[in-house]
């Protein structure tokens, strides 16, 4: 299986929603595990690659511009 796509500044949504009741995340950081942000309430979260990727749902917006994704 091929990982997916993913950059800084992308917005995703995932399965199960944060306590908070918001389902969108952003990108914060990427590697081995995945820095998220919450765009309800602005808590961060990291999980392994391989759990978010089981975990996305959709990309709600794709980054743009910049090396790497980054605006």
């Amino acid at each position: 299986m091929e990982p997916v796509e993913v950059h800084v500044g992308d917005v995703v949504r995932l399965r199960k929603p944060h306590p908070c009741g918001g389902y969108e995340w952003e990108v914060e950081r990427i590697g081995a595990d995945i820095r998220l942000r919450c765009l309800t309430c602005g808590a961060r979260a990291m999980m392994p690659r391989r759990k978010f990727e089981r975990s996305l749902k959709t990309f709600v917006q794709k980054a743009t511009g910049g090396e790497n994704g980054r605006t």
